[in-house]
């Protein structure tokens, strides 16, 4: 009777024996675990036949069931986890598999001590079981000081992936162009005078006290006599290095809106220094 119940309280003798030195914590918790679930099927078929009580075979599930335990633990706890792998499922498994091999540690010190209380152990029996309850409950503790560590990482990755999105959204794709007097920039986005005029020109009357300076409002007849289709675009008389011109040329890269800055007059294309909002004008098909 004494040597079942030795037999039913011992851990992992098999599988301690087996672990190489030059092993990592996971790949030894998978060996253990393969010899965990071999160890039941050979118990299984002793318990089928009779040889063996059924209560064994109850031990050796908690054996596979610790083993399994360990896996986790051995990737989460001892393992080394890259920050954007962690997250709230891999830290609750963690803390989880911890408390649980506690709890079944606890049951075998609460066996062994029934033992001792009926008198078929000595006292001594109980301390290495005691000893593993103590060392799983340590790890438990790390398990959850680990936890803490581990969601401010995952907090912190989260942080930095929705940053990462959020450049990616905002990033303009666009080419810059210069010549002589000359800058363009082409933005992503569509100049809809509807939708974007208004707003830019509160932003301007709100910043310099005074209203946009738009000196050609879509087609004119400056821009017709020149042969060029000037619908949905706005001429602005700033000088595109003056402070005006400066904070417009910035307002309309933040919104991806495409422009012209012309610091002088050239010929064909500018009459002076001026600032175009929208696609370049386009040639009209009378004008040679």
């Amino acid at each position: 009777m004494r040597q079942l119940f030795v037999l039913l309280l011992c851990v992992g003798a098999l599988a301690m024996a087996a672990d190489s030195p030059s092993d990592s914590p996971e790949v030894t918790a998978n060996k253990r675990l393969a010899l965990a679930q071999q160890d039941r099927e050979r118990i299984s078929s002793l318990v089928e036949t009779g040889a063996l009580p059924r209560v064994r075979l109850d031990q050796a599930e908690l054996d596979v069931a610790d083993a399994q335990d360990d896996v986790i633990l051995a990737r989460t706890l001892y393992g080394e986890i890259p920050a954007g792998e962690v997250n709230d499922k891999l830290i609750d498994d963690m803390v989880a598999a911890a408390q649980r091999r506690v709890e079944r540690q606890q049951q075998r010190v609460d066996q062994a001590r029934k033992l001792v209380a009926d008198g078929v152990a000595a006292e001594s029996y109980v301390t290495p079981f005691e000893d593993e309850l103590t060392m799983r409950r340590t790890n438990l503790q790390l398990a959850h000081s680990r936890a803490h560590v581990m969601g401010e990482l995952a907090t912190l990755a989260r942080f930095e992936k929705s940053q990462q999105e959020i450049q990616a959204i905002t990033k303009l794709d666009f080419h810059d162009s210069f010549t002589k007097g000359m800058e363009h920039f082409e933005g992503p986005a569509n100049f809809e005078e509807a939708r974007d005029l208004k707003p830019l020109e509160l932003a301007f009357e709100k910043k310099f006290d005074r209203a946009l300076p738009i000196s050609a409002d879509g087609e004119t007849d400056l821009h017709r006599a020149m042969g060029f289709d000037h619908s949905g675009r706005v001429d602005v008389a700033l000088a595109p290095n003056d402070p005006e011109g400066v904070w417009l040329r910035h307002y309309l890269r933040v919104r991806g809106i495409p422009y012209y800055a012309f610091t002088r007059a050239i010929r064909g294309k500018a009459t002076s220094a001026h600032i175009h909002i929208g696609p370049g004008s386009t040639r009209l098909h009378n004008s040679d």
